[in-house]
């Protein structure tokens, strides 16, 4: 999984992508929106619809929690929270620092995601930085879909496209369902995991980038392989990963609090 690298990553790593958000141009997808987490990448995002005046959210993966990885089957809601993050504007430079009040979910059992409610309203941050949230679609992306992977982290994009999806991607004790694989193009590294993956023609997000099979190795931990429906499993050396996010639609009420317990919500749920 695509955390931090102790140590290992230089400074000179850096590069900074002329961005705006949301586009319909794969040359103008990036930067705008997206934050850097202590260890990870993030985005400030809201559903279609949300109210201006509700708390922003912002999504970023289940293993970048500060406190390390939930465990397999643990499923994280309504815990206080006072992480902060950086907000990037649309040139990658640093406009703010955004607080949040509440872990609202996270888990790594059928998806890797977590998502951060600040305390900060959607119309406080474009009042005081100018700056618009990411929109998810409600719908996932379709095979050749044109994406990028921003990350707020390194301050870089990844362009390139959807190359299929997996049944079930299976990394130590983990496994993920119906997750994104991208085309060679997108070379993310460590730092990257939680970016947003942007649809490049609407703009909108359709996933959060979390892993890669880095050694060619079997369902071990950074090594992720894909299991068919059949049982068949498939190991892509070098291949990158992300995970859906439209299902979030159903498990978020208006007022951007976490409601597991609606009929349309597929999220895991905690045991």
């Amino acid at each position: 999984m695509f955390r931090r690298p102790l140590g290992a990553l230089l400074a000179a790593m850096f590069t900074f992508a002329l961005v705006t958000a949301p586009t319909a141009s794969a040359e103008t997808v990036g930067l705008s929106g997206t934050v850097a987490l202590s260890n990870c990448s993030g985005s400030v995002v809201r559903l279609a619809g949300t109210p201006a005046t509700a708390p922003a959210l912002v999504l970023s993966n289940g293993h970048c929690l500060e406190e390390g990885f939930p465990q397999p089957g643990e499923v994280i809601v309504d815990r206080p929270s006072q992480r902060t993050m950086t907000l990037l504007a649309a040139d990658g430079h640093e406009v703010a620092t955004l607080r949040a009040t509440k872990l609202l979910y996270a888990t790594m059992t059928g998806t890797d995601a977590s998502v951060y409610q600040l305390g900060s309203t959607y119309a406080d941050i474009q009042r005081d930085h100018g700056i618009a949230p990411l929109e998810l679609s409600p719908e996932g992306p379709d095979v050749g879909t044109g994406i990028t992977v921003a990350s707020g982290y390194w301050k870089k994009t990844y362009t390139c496209s959807v190359d299929g999806f997996v049944p079930e991607l299976h990394e130590g004790g983990y496994v993920w369902r119906d997750s994104i694989r991208y085309t060679p193009e997108c070379q993310t590294i460590g730092g990257t995991s939680g970016s947003p993956i942007v649809d490049t023609t609407s703009g909108e997000v359709v996933g959060v980038n979390n892993t890669a099979n880095e050694n060619g190795e079997r369902c071990t931990m950074n090594n992720p392989c894909e299991v068919a429906g059949n049982g068949q499993v498939t190991v892509r050396k070098g291949t990158k990963y992300g995970q859906q996010t439209y299902r979030l639609y159903g498990c978020l009420t208006p007022a951007n609090e976490m409601e597991l317990e609606r009929p349309a919500c597929t999220l895991p749920k905690p045991a």
